[in-house]
């Protein structure tokens, strides 16, 4: 290789880098973003840990407010709700599963002033030629897990998470076209009870 083609191929690399710098969305945007997805609602995909797969419909409604309705053969749901996440299991007359909010990753799409530029809370911050990456914890907790958010830019998207919680599990959560701005009930987000009488 002749100096002058270490020189052009040099070059390429230079310009790459910065074109996929470029792209790669700066953290206060994505964090602008966040505060103002008041509301949205779509279909999402969802890979557990055991690698089934589930779907299902998604209702946001910040700060705090989520809820998962999923598919037969699952018909399970899972509601975020006055700071704790409820799990009820349709096949089961059992009261549901609940978890402090702030101890899930969940916490931290859902907060009412997201702030990824607070100190130590994101650990990775990365651009895959598509798509930017950012994962995040909660800076004093984080033995909570943490979530890896991937965003799409012109429009700000948010696309997918995957939660890494506590146990070591991994789920992955596949949106698809969310609809912004709109009315959502807040009786969607009651804290549920059982299924069965």
């Amino acid at each position: 290789m002749t100096p002058w083609t270490r020189i052009a191929a040099v070059a390429v690399a230079v310009m790459t880098a910065q074109a996929a710098w470029a792209d790669k969305l700066p953290l206060n945007t994505i964090s602008s973003y966040l505060n103002d997805l008041q509301t949205a609602q779509g279909t999402f995909t969802q890979i557990n840990d055991d690698g089934s797969v589930d779907t299902g419909n998604i209702y946001i409604k910040r700060p705090g407010r989520m809820r998962f309705e999923y598919n037969p053969p699952n018909e399970s749901l899972l509601v975020a709700s006055a700071n704790a996440v409820f799990i009820v299991d349709s096949k089961s007359n059992q009261a549901p599963e609940t978890y402090p909010l702030r101890r899930t990753p969940l916490s931290l799409i859902l907060a009412r002033n997201v702030n990824l530029a607070q100190a130590n809370m994101v650990v990775g911050h990365d651009f895959d030629g598509t798509a930017t990456i950012v994962t995040a914890q909660d800076p004093e907790h984080p033995e909570y897990g943490n979530i890896q958010m991937k965003f799409t830019g012109n429009p700000v998207q948010l696309r997918q998470w995957v939660v890494n919680d506590s146990g070591g599990g991994q789920t992955t959560v596949v949106l698809g076209e969310l609809q912004t701005g709109g009315n959502i009930s807040n009786r969607l987000f009651d804290a549920p009870r059982r299924t069965r009488d």
